[in-house]
């Protein structure tokens, strides 16, 4: 069966594991509080949105005991799912303290752009010569609930609302691996998270999501050479 959440506790110090939380940062309360199906899943959500969200700070460590405090839940689940987020390298294991958030060099995050580029943007020219218009006014829904997001500088709602709009449009393709290889990339390249004032990321944001509106239109009229440049800017400007 799987593990029922707890209800709120106030923050304590566990010791599980050989794990210790002494020295670690406090922790801001969770948006929500978590629900008592697919404990896990939710917790995987809730860390993703905290790491996109700026309240885990690259380069601290975490306890899965601490989290688990935070979510009204044990250490089992938060541990299964930082194991989860570290295979797609957003934290690193740390023996005996839980996990460290990923810090992303300018380079890294660059090379990253990079292969995105290389991946998506023959796939996206050549869907552009194939797809009929009326399947991309489709995806019009999906750039709009970006642009939404971003209007209202919430970074955990837009990287969700990026990463659908990207992986609907490769979709059309037909190749789920091409799918599954692009989405990995997006949310690596997700990691670390935007830094500066609120008001600076939210415009940086509306920005990107312009885009993906530009990005359609452009799709649409079968405009490759708009379609390319659109597509290697979007990587290069904000990594979306």
């Amino acid at each position: 069966m799987p593990e029922q959440p707890r209800g709120s506790q106030a923050p304590v110090s566990p010791q599980v594991r050989g794990e210790h939380t002494h020295g670690q940062v406090s922790l801001p309360a969770p948006r929500k509080a978590v629900q008592r199906n697919s404990v896990r899943g939710q917790i995987l959500d809730a860390l993703r949105a905290a790491l996109v969200g700026g309240e885990l700070a690259p380069g601290e460590v975490y306890s899965a005991p601490a989290l688990g405090e935070r979510f009204g839940v044990s250490a089992t689940p938060v541990r299964e799912a930082m194991q989860q987020l570290a295979t797609e390298g957003a934290v690193e294991v740390v023996p005996n303290r839980g996990f460290r958030v990923t810090e992303r060099s300018a380079r890294e995050l660059g090379e990253l752009a990079e292969v995105r580029a290389l991946i998506e943007v023959p796939v996206m020219l050549r869907l552009a010569r194939t797809v009929p218009a009326a399947r991309w006014c489709e995806l019009r829904p999906l750039a709009e609930a970006s642009a939404v997001a971003a209007a209202g500088g919430d970074l955990a709602r837009y990287a969700e609302a990026d990463r659908a709009f990207h992986g609907a449009v490769l979709a059309l393709s037909g190749n789920q691996q091409l799918v599954q290889v692009a989405d990995d990339l997006h949310r690596r390249s997700q990691w670390p998270l935007v830094s500066g004032p609120v008001h600076g990321r939210r415009a940086d944001l509306v920005a990107d999501a312009a885009e993906h509106m530009a990005l359609l239109e452009a799709l649409v009229a079968k405009d490759l050479g708009v379609v390319q440049t659109l597509v290697r800017e979007h990587f290069a400007g904000s990594g979306g």
